[in-house]
């Protein structure tokens, strides 16, 4: 570990290649050629994870302020199954609102060129096209673009940097960059998330990447009325005055009015529908950061993504899938609180305080029990009345697929909704099957109620139909609750990436950390970095478990156990390195990794992660 950047390695950067083509760029295909004399970063993310979305809003600012000289490029490299289909990543590339171009990489070929091992990863290519930092996780856009103006000054001086985009022979017709917006499509949804149903009989539906609410008739398709400017931004007021930013979950409170998980404004809304009146009432619109407080007067403290939200036991509770927890907003004293989760990533039941979770981003109360669809676990789990944490199906971040039967190997394939059902069941919008699933608690089993749904992400019970949102289809679909199950072939799959061989025995672990330039780690009150290890399955990990502040460690792994994954969360904090500022700004840097691993005599006894800047070892 390092507390001082030293001079930059540079490595030349390799092609970017992927079978899946270019997108974002009017049918053009691009080479790093085609960008030299530009900053160049490389986004490797994928959709499903809450993260890589972070990092695409990061972004923004810095794709904005440095229009003529920097140029991102995504490499969407898939964890899920669903997420190598094209056509997925395409609608995933409209859904976010994602606009520079997209690499589609569904056999990660650049994910393994470049040695990533975890999503998101941000990689810096200078003008002359050379790797030149790399950074895990979200929180580093400082950072980069701190560089980024080193990198214009050093390059102008030598006479190969290019401004403006001019001589790009697919630019598009704005001199904007490579970047061509594909063409909108007139749908009256556009990627909805999650739908209510009012007292009236209308439903109102998150109209997600047109920033909007849309409430419909009861035949779940005329629009009645549509709540927001469709705009991004975070504005209170009347239907044509208010703002929302990717709104997902809706939640009806006991007075009439509903609550709204707005996702990337990180608060909460309140909607009235009697008066149309949108007010805020969580939040700052800033996202929470590792370290921030987690309780106190709900406008005054940082959420970070809420993606659905649900009335139970007297309090508003949140999936708060930015940090892996729960938590609860208390209308009687207007406040926050975590309810549920450490922030690590994984699954881990118990007592609230020390549950794990993976992107909760579905909630369904019944009297007794909070359903909750935990999506990177691909998990259906619950809390019960007196906080505690438990596991219907799922068993960990990298299995997945879709396989009915009993609870304990059934599978699913990242969930977004869970829908309570009359007879005590609750149906599953199981997303990346395409499919709605039933989870009966009584005789714990697993069916299949309805397949070829595309991307279905929440549903709605409406008397003896069921009104699922199609997400990918941009509708409300209305199915009749089935008596029979759908039969449906049983497929399981694990993650694709592949494992990376180590050898038995000792195994030295380095977390590289490079403060950014005109930064310094913040040792003001204590130690500034965090390292968490652990492992599955757990007998894999002899010695080397557990928490202490040094980024480098010596594992022990179990000869005995072939093949894991090692789970490392590390944290590092930053702050400008100017004497004369007693309150300099602070920044945390802060990634967990999930390393599939191989035991193989002879391999490597070394494990570079690199949470930011470069593995010297690697750089040579």
């Amino acid at each position: 570990m390092n507390d001082t950047a030293p001079r930059r390695a540079r490595v030349r950067a390799p092609e970017l290649i992927g079978k899946g083509g270019w997108l974002n760029t009017g049918g053009k295909n691009l080479t790093l050629a085609d960008l030299r004399g530009k900053c160049v970063v490389v986004d490797f993310w994928t959709f499903c994870c809450v993260n890589c979305l972070h990092v695409l809003d990061e972004l923004r600012e810095l794709e904005e302020r440095h229009r003529d000289t920097v140029v991102v490029v995504g490499v969407h490299s898939p964890k899920f199954v669903h997420e190598a289909e094209h056509q997925a990543v395409v609608d995933a590339v409209e859904r976010y609102g994602v606009e520079h171009p997209v690499l589609d990489d569904p056999e990660l070929a650049t994910w393994k060129q470049y040695a990533v091992r975890a999503w998101p990863t941000l990689v810096v290519i200078d003008p002359e096209g050379y790797v030149v930092a790399q950074h895990a996780g979200e929180g580093h856009a400082h950072a980069i673009e701190r560089l980024v103006e080193e990198l214009e000054a050093e390059h102008e001086a030598k006479g190969t940097l290019r401004r403006g985009w001019g001589y790009l022979p697919c630019s598009s017709s704005n001199g904007g960059g490579p970047y061509v917006p594909p063409e909108p499509e007139p749908t009256t949804l556009r990627f909805p998330g999650k739908a209510l149903l009012l007292p009236s009989g209308n439903f109102l539906v998150s109209d997600t990447t047109r920033h909007q609410l849309v409430e419909l008739a009861e035949d779940g398709e005329t629009v009645v009325r549509r709540i927001g400017q469709g705009g991004r931004g975070m504005t209170d007021g009347g239907p044509d005055r208010a703002r929302f930013q990717e709104p997902q979950g809706l939640a009806l409170l006991p007075d009439g009015t509903v609550v709204v998980a707005d996702t990337v404004n990180h608060a909460l809304r309140r909607f009235d529908p009697e008066t149309g009146v949108t007010t805020t009432l969580a939040g700052t619109g800033q996202q929470w950061m590792q370290g921030e407080t987690t309780s106190g007067p709900a406008l005054d403290v940082k959420l970070s993504s809420p993606w659905d939200v649900a009335w139970w036991d007297g309090k508003v509770w949140i999936a708060m899938a930015g940090v892996h927890q729960l938590w609860a907003y208390d209308p009687e004293d207007r406040t926050v609180a975590v309810t549920a989760g450490t922030t690590n990533e994984g699954l881990v039941d118990g007592p609230g305080a020390d549950a794990w979770f993976a992107q909760p981003s579905g909630l369904a109360a019944t009297p007794d029990r909070l359903w909750f669809a935990d999506s990177e676990t691909s998990a259906l789990r619950w809390v019960d009345i007196e906080g505690h944490v438990h596991t219907a199906v799922g068993t960990g971040l990298f299995d997945f697929g879709h396989r009915d039967g009993a609870a304990e190997q059934a599978l699913l394939q990242h969930p977004l909704g869970v829908t309570a059902l009359p007879d005590g069941s609750v149906a599953v919008s199981d997303t990346y099957n395409h499919a709605l699933r039933r989870y009966d608690p009584a005789t714990g089993e697993v069916t299949t109620l309805a397949t070829d749904l595309r991307e279905p992400s929440d549903a709605v019970l409406v008397g003896d139909d069921i009104v699922v949102v199609e997400s990918a289809r941009h509708r409300l679909t209305r199915l009749r609750l089935p008596e029979e199950a759908v039969r449906v072939e049983a497929v399981a799959h694990r993650t694709q990436r592949s494992a990376t061989e180590v050898a038995p025995g000792s195994l030295r672990l380095d977390v590289i950390f490079q403060a950014p330039a005109g930064q310094k780690l913040d040792t003001r009150y204590g130690p500034s970095t965090r390292l968490l290890v652990s492992s599955t399955p757990p007998e894999l990990l002899l010695k080397g478990e557990g928490a202490d502040t040094d980024l480098c460690r010596e594992l022990e792994l179990n000869p005995a156990v072939a093949e894991g994954v090692l789970h490392v969360s590390a944290m590092a904090a930053s702050c400008d390195d100017d004497p004369a500022n007693e309150y300099p700004a602070c920044h945390v840097h802060q990634q967990d990794w999930g390393v599939p691993v191989r035991l193989t005599e002879g391999a490597t006894d070394r494990l570079p992660l690199v949470l930011a800047g470069m593995d010297e070892h690697a750089a040579g």
